[in-house]
This record gives C-alpha cells, structure tokens and sequence, in this order.
C-alpha cells in the first residue's frame, strides 16, 4: 500500500476525532482564503501544507477551528505556542471516555462538569474543544499575564465561548493546584500540557530535529514550527520535575478533582510517575496511549476516590440528563 493511501485516515486519532480524515484543503481554503498562500506540493506531489513554516500551521489552525468548531475569532502574538489541533483534541475526547465509565458509559455533558485547564496559553485551546465538543465549563490558569489577557480575548471574542471559560492568572510559578483551586471548588478532572524541556538549548535541539524531518532541512537556529515562548516550553526540571510537583499538590486536593490527568511525552519518566502516585495513594492510575503523525505520547490519570465516592461524585454532581451515549 502506498504512503498516501495510508495517509487516508489518521487511524492513530480518536473516533470521535473530527481530523481523522485527509484535510479537506479545498473546504479549508474556503473557510479562511489566507490559507491558499501556504499549500504547496508535498514528496509525493499532492497539495499540502508546509508544516516547517509556524505561520502556515497557524493558518491552518485557524481554518480547523473555524471549519469543525465554529471559532471565527482566534487571535494570539505570533511568539506564543500554536498547538496541533488533532493531538489537543484527542485528549479532550480521551477524557470524556474516562468520565463515561463512571456513567454507565455515557459521556457527561454540559456544564455541570467543570475543567481545570492547568497551563491554558495564550490560545486556550483545550478549553474551546472542551466546549464546543461536549458544552463543559473550564477554568484555565497561566503564569504569564499575557497569556492570560490573550486567553480570555479569545474567549470574549466568540459567543460560543462566553460563560463558559473562567481564565486564572498563577501568581507563584511554583504552584499548580494552590492559588487557583479554592478549598470547597469541585472541579470533574484537570489536564495539562506541561512543560517539555529543562533549557531552552533543550528546546531548540528539539526543535532542530523536527525541523529537519519536516523540511530535510538543517538549520542552527529554526523557529519552532508551533512557536512558543520559554515559558509554555521550558521550566526548571523540564517534565519530569513539573508532573512530580503536580502529583504531589494534587494530594491536597485529593477531594476537590474528580480525576486528575497530564501528558507525559517521554516513556522514561512513566515508572518515577507511578512510584510517586503510588505513595501517595492514588486509588486508580489509568495510562492511555496518544499518537498524531511520528509522535507517541500518553496520557496518565488518576483518582482518589473509591468506587462509593465516585458513585456518590456523579450522583450529586451529574446527574442523568447530562450525558450522552458513549
């Protein structure tokens, strides 16, 4: 079978996946006409777009969101991290499967369930798939003022949006769940995207490599394909440090979250991450495989409550005209 054809369907995306197909460039380009600019000819001679260039995959962007979810407005400084729309959506729908299993397999909707962005950029991108995909609430939290500003911009620019996304400003960096999470909020899971890299020469290393295998091309100082400033790329201890302190925190607030939940993009730091649930007492840890392009990730969940506590969570919280089938 030839690579094209096996590029028919990202089967590696979830079923509910709006992008699992080819993209429609044609309907893309007439969604947003700017996006004709960046379509050129792949190695194998089809119309693509040229994913080495951040702009173009940030046009693109906007003509997906614009295209499957309705945003007509989503505007951010061109520095900030572009995320690819397929992997962020996956995630948001691997959430809503964990939720359907405390719910007779049916997916809570609507907006008694509340999200807890941790991380929410100035693209806010979780949180516009979360709603518009299954109507929640969500709140999201960022170090960075700007990003912050950007974040609720984006949300008071679209309808859709309004009322439903509560963006936080995370005064000490340090901090994940405190500062943000008041003692008697509930929220139904957190998820985060965190910081990948310990150094920003650890970023741009990174971003050579996938610079190279995008275009062949090898360049000492690429611009990163998704953008991004340090913060959204870069913390001290990188991801291994950054999951460990929220583990730690999210024992505080065993009782407040549902569900907790981060991507872990590198295998190796899955066995300190178990350790590190496992003494604090999480009751369940669940480990999903991610995959978009060349790319493997995982997403690694875990609760505090006890069967009886989750049947009493969704009971008071959801309720049984919030869901939908599985």
């Amino acid at each position: 079978m030839s690579s094209e054809k096996r590029q028919e369907k990202k089967t590696r995306l979830h079923s509910r996946n709006k992008n699992r197909e080819k993209y429609d460039l044609k309907a893309l380009t007439t969604t947003n006409p700017e996006l004709v600019n960046y379509i050129k000819p792949n190695k194998y001679g089809e119309d693509s777009v040229d994913f080495s260039n951040p702009v173009a995959v940030k046009v693109l962007n906007k003509a997906l969101l614009s295209h499957y979810y309705g945003i007509k407005n989503w505007e951010f400084p061109d520095e900030n991290l572009c995320p690819p729309i397929p992997g962020r959506a996956d995630y948001i729908h691997q959430i809503a499967d964990i939720l359907a299993e405390t719910n007779f397999g049916k997916i809570p909707i609507g907006d008694k369930i509340t999200c807890y962005d941790i991380g929410v950029g100035a693209n806010c991108i979780y949180p516009i798939i979360g709603v518009t995909e299954y109507g929640w609430k969500f709140i999201g939290s960022d170090i960075d003022p700007k990003s912050i500003a950007s974040a609720k911009n984006i949300v008071n620019s679209n309808a859709l949006l309004k009322d439903k996304i509560e963006c936080r400003l995370q005064e000490n960096r340090r901090d994940v769940f405190f500062g943000i999470i008041g003692r008697a909020e509930k929220i139904d899971f957190s998820i985060c995207n965190p910081p990948f890299h310990s150094s920003f020469e650890d970023a741009q290393k990174g971003s050579r490599r996938k610079v190279k295998n995008l275009s062949g091309k090898k360049e000492k100082n690429p611009t990163l394909n998704f953008a991004g400033i340090n913060s959204e790329l870069v913390c001290d201890g990188g991801e291994y440090k950054f999951i460990h302190n929220m583990v730690k925190e999210s024992k505080k607030f065993a009782k407040n979250c549902f569900w907790f939940s981060t991507l872990v993009s590198k295998q190796s730091n899955l066995k300190g991450i178990y350790k590190a649930l496992e003494l604090i007492g999480a009751h369940k840890i669940k480990t999903i495989p991610m995959g978009t392009g060349n790319k493997s990730s995982r997403i690694v969940a875990w609760t505090f409550f006890s069967i009886e506590e989750q049947k009493s969570w969704r009971e008071t919280r959801w309720g049984e005209k919030t869901s939908l089938p599985h």
